[in-house]
């Protein structure tokens, strides 16, 4: 058995109350590094062409507000 079949065997054995709270580190977790990745993401100038596509539908009047 490797390590994670360890994890999820023990997670498994886990009462509710437990369960939900490695559920909800997990969720934290997962968000933290979504946040890192789109600042990585952000700094590199990856992200620039939102920025571009966003500045151009606001000059030609196809943005609205949502929800509407």
């Amino acid at each position: 058995m490797d390590r994670v079949e360890e994890i999820e065997a023990a997670i498994k054995s886990l009462p509710p109350e437990e369960f939900r709270r490695i559920a909800q580190w997990f969720r934290e977790r997962d968000q933290a590094l979504w946040d890192q990745q789109l600042d990585r993401d952000a700094s590199a100038g990856k992200l620039d062409f939102l920025f571009e596509e966003s500045k151009r539908e606001s000059e030609e009047g196809l943005l609205r507000d949502w929800p509407e």
